[in-house]
């Protein structure tokens, strides 16, 4: 056993860790994916601004989907947070070079700061399930 797969997180760390999983798995269920699934016309129309077609659209809705789900259930919180990061990354890549979206850029930025938070705080339930992933 490592200090990382031990180490008890602070109750008020936990605490902020399940605020900011709850306010952004409801977030990312509801509010953004949810328009990309239904076909919500500025979801559309910013897929096709991408020049993606609509399965990327609903590929992107799903993932976001299965991404707010797993910030809400604690086993699966971490490795949640560390998929939409990186779908951050992704986000932010395209709101600057495809998009042109100026400032709207920072959107997927500061998001992407919360789930690495989320991930460094939920560390040691990623280690352990990578140790039962091998």
């Amino acid at each position: 056993m490592t200090a990382i797969d031990t180490a008890p997180v602070a109750r008020g760390l936990h605490r902020t860790l399940w605020a900011l999983q709850i306010l952004l798995g409801l977030f990312f269920i509801v509010a953004s994916a949810g328009p990309k699934l239904f076909g919500e016309a500025t979801a559309v129309q910013t897929f096709e601004d991408m020049g993606a077609g609509a399965w990327f659209r609903y590929f992107i809705g799903l993932v976001e989907l299965a991404g707010g789900i797993g910030l809400l259930v604690p086993r699966l919180a971490g490795l949640a947070a560390v998929g939409l990061a990186l779908l951050m990354v992704g986000a932010a890549i395209t709101q600057a070079f495809i998009l042109d979206g100026g400032a709207l850029v920072l959107t997927p930025v500061v998001l992407f700061v919360f789930f690495a938070f989320i991930a460094w705080g939920r560390r040691a339930s990623i280690a352990r399930s990578s140790r039962t992933a091998c």
